[in-house]
């Protein structure tokens, strides 16, 4: 039995890519889609919001004296074509899919609607947000904030390739404690590093629980939506 009703979890782009590597990987798309779709087959509303750091990393641009809006500009476009990749790979196994987007790209997606978004997710489809939160100088992890308030999910799920937030970098640590639980004011003294501030702060202020589990580790993904304790869940 599920404990949430609507959830949206928050990809890196990174997720799409072979380890090390930049691109899209269709086997990789379909791994991403078989995990999204055991969530979906608990007739949970999911919506997903993705990264694009495997396409592009706004900062190599910085780096080289690129204007920070043009940058994060390509970024955002990033997202809507890994959506796009990921809406693919959730169809070929038979989860209906829309996309939206917060830039308007009316030939190949949706344009946001919140109200739509939530229809969307009552009639079963899972909806993807692609184009960040439109508005350069917003990561990805704050329009995964945004869009989990604006529809009133029960959770944000932050998922990454670590089962969650360590008093230290447990690949350099073995003996690295993992936390269970953390309020979100701990979250932000510790700059953890699992999500932005902004995001963080967003969550706090709207009583957000956001949870930071392994996407990759067989079965988290199912056991945290039963309300097993798995990962790090942030909250009051």
């Amino acid at each position: 039995m599920p404990l949430y009703k609507r959830v949206v979890i928050k990809l890196g782009g990174e997720s799409l890519s072979n380890p090390g590597a930049f691109g899209i990987e269709p086997h990789q798309a379909d791994a991403v889609a078989h995990r999204i779709a055991i969530v979906h087959s608990m007739e949970i509303e999911t919506a997903i919001v993705i990264g694009a750091g495997n396409l592009w990393r706004g900062r190599d641009g910085l780096v080289h004296g690129m204007d920070r809006a043009r940058a994060d500009q390509i970024g955002m476009l990033a997202t809507v074509m890994n959506a796009l990749a990921l809406a693919d790979a959730l169809e070929r196994n038979g989860i209906p899919t829309r996309v939206q987007t917060a830039l308007e790209m009316r030939a190949i997606a949706e344009p946001y609607i919140r109200l739509r978004a939530m229809r969307h997710l009552e009639k079963g489809r899972v909806v993807i947000f692609g184009g960040g939160t439109g508005n350069p100088y917003f990561t990805t992890d704050t329009a995964a904030a945004l869009r989990a308030t604006e529809i009133g999910a029960d959770l944000l799920v932050k998922a990454t390739k670590v089962d969650g937030v360590y008093d230290k970098d447990p690949e350099k640590y073995p003996d690295a404690q993992r936390f269970e639980r953390l309020s979100y004011m701990d979250t932000l003294n510790m700059r953890a590093g699992v999500m932005d501030s902004t995001a963080i702060t967003l969550c706090m202020d709207n009583h957000l629980p956001i949870l930071v589990l392994n996407l990759w580790q067989e079965g988290m993904l199912e056991s945290a939506m039963r309300g097993e304790s798995v990962g790090t869940l942030i909250g009051t």
